[in-house]
């Protein structure tokens, strides 16, 4: 029994990044303007020469919206694919 209950926390672990990347792409879709508060602060970014990934843009969105820096980065993706494609 032990075990299977050892092989049941593992799986339920192993899958927990997969909810949670499901849950930032589900916020981005649910917030637009949310959305596009952040990529004019992108475009603020890139206007002073930094990328949208930089680690200084990783952390600005990871403060703002008490992420990890992965969670931050995954989240800045969905953001820029969905609602500001011309962000580099």
């Amino acid at each position: 029994m032990k075990p299977l209950l050892f092989l049941l926390f593992l799986f339920s672990n192993f899958l927990y990044p997969v909810f949670s990347q499901s849950n930032l792409l589900e916020s981005v879709k649910k917030n637009p303007k949310e959305a596009r508060n952040l990529c004019n602060k992108f475009r603020e970014f890139n206007s002073e020469g930094i990328s949208a990934s930089s680690d200084k843009a990783i952390k600005y969105v990871s403060n703002q919206k008490k992420l990890t820096p992965v969670n931050a980065e995954i989240f800045s993706i969905y953001v820029i694919g969905l609602h500001c494609p011309d962000i580099i």
